[in-house]
């Protein structure tokens, strides 16, 4: 995108500065991942193939509410699956895609993950869905996403890695470090037989803490 105006220029910054911190974090590598950011009209997406240490602002690509590209470079071949996110989802400002290492071993054998520990409920329910298989960038592909995060923010993507969406780049980044964390976590129970998994009961009432976990109260003046 040239001449972009203030407003565009800072989200475009901000969705370069999280595609780098998700290398930087160890949970994506190379080019593999994506980014994207919900702005006035559509939502601005890393482009595709280039490495994030070499691009600009100005490289961050535009795609309109209709899914069409605004500019001179390609976006992530994945961006469908942002779009249809966005669409699904109004609470949706962020979307962060990566091949992590212990979300996408999971994956590649199908695995979803249960309620084996409390912190599953942070991305919205009482497991975290794998996303049927379908080839990358594809509408199959995003329709599997959008049905695995019907009531989640999150989910794992067969044979591929795991998205996350957030309020914001930093939420969603800041989720998708916690997805990989609990992914590590489960890969290392399974190392020792059976998971056990917490009852039906305490999940619904740790889903509903999790309704306002992290909200401070107001501070008087």
């Amino acid at each position: 995108m040239e001449n972009l105006d203030e407003t565009t220029a800072v989200l475009a910054t901000k969705v370069l500065v999280t595609a780098r911190a998700m290398n930087a974090s160890g949970i994506n590598r190379g080019s593999a991942g994506n980014v994207s950011a919900r702005c006035e009209g559509g939502f601005l997406i890393t482009p595709t193939g280039m490495a994030y240490d070499d691009c600009t602002p100005a490289d961050i690509v535009k795609v309109g509410a209709g899914g069409a590209p605004v500019g001179c470079r390609k976006p992530s071949s994945e961006w469908r699956f942002h779009h249809d996110i966005y669409v699904a989802r109004p609470e949706a400002g962020a979307v962060v895609h990566t091949h992590s290492p212990f979300a996408t071993a999971l994956a590649c054998q199908g695995q979803g993950i249960p309620a084996f520990h409390y912190m599953v409920a942070r991305f919205g329910g009482a497991d975290v869905r794998c996303a049927a298989y379908a080839t990358f960038g594809t509408q199959e592909l995003s329709d599997a996403i959008t049905s695995a995060l019907d009531a989640r923010c999150a989910c794992l993507m067969a044979h591929h890695g795991m998205v996350v969406f957030g309020r914001d780049a930093d939420h969603a980044l800041a989720l998708a470090i916690e997805l990989e964390t609990l992914c590590e976590q489960y890969w290392r129970v399974l190392q020792l037989g059976a998971p056990k998994l917490l009852p039906a009961e305490e999940m619904i009432r740790v889903i509903a803490r999790f309704a306002t976990y992290g909200q401070q109260d107001e501070q008087q003046t």
